[in-house]
């Protein structure tokens, strides 16, 4: 895995092999931040990185700027991983181990963006919760952005505030404003 621009461009991560993570292809990746790269300042966004695994998607908005990053992922492997790589490379970003259901039920922090990559075998209910805490806790800022990864063969079009899809091989980023 690697940081692909920003700060940290080309820096390598030795994830841990037994963490039970798919981390979001590079080419995916890529294509996700090229089109926030043009809508966004990544300096003045506040980002919210939900079931963040390695902390993949929290690493590449840290290298492009972005300095008031949370990353939450309910096993404890993960969070201490994402806690060392944050202190190692001087990252803003704080991790907290928390089930993203009970997590989003009890912040009272906003979001510019909202990046959730929950297991592809989740059931379409607990995605669909996902964006109804999110929309219901009015969790995005003005102008917010929810973008959702998931398996090609998992359809969240017709959830309330769906905007748009983009695939990317097997992975699908599904946005809802």
């Amino acid at each position: 895995m690697r940081i692909i621009s920003g700060k940290y461009k080309g820096r390598r991560l030795n994830v841990p092999k037994k963490l039970p993570v798919r981390p979001t292809t590079d080419m995916a990746k890529e294509a996700l931040f090229n089109i926030l790269i043009h809508r966004y300042d990544f300096h003045d966004l506040s980002v919210l990185d939900l079931c963040s695994g390695t902390g993949n998607i929290a690493y590449e908005f840290s290298s492009r700027g972005a300095i008031n990053i949370v990353a939450v992922d309910k096993e404890f492997r993960c969070v201490k991983f994402i806690e060392q790589t944050a202190s190692e490379f001087d990252m803003p970003i704080d991790a907290i181990k928390s089930d993203v259901f009970s997590f989003l039920e009890r912040t009272p922090l906003t979001f510019d963006i909202i990046f959730a990559d929950p297991p592809y075998a989740m059931p379409t209910e607990e995605f669909a919760s996902i964006v109804q805490l999110i929309f219901e806790r009015k969790l995005l800022n003005s102008n917010g952005l929810l973008i959702i990864e998931h398996s090609k063969h998992t359809n969240l079009s017709n959830l309330e505030n769906f905007d748009e899809l983009k695939t990317y091989g097997g992975n699908c980023f599904s946005f809802f404003k």
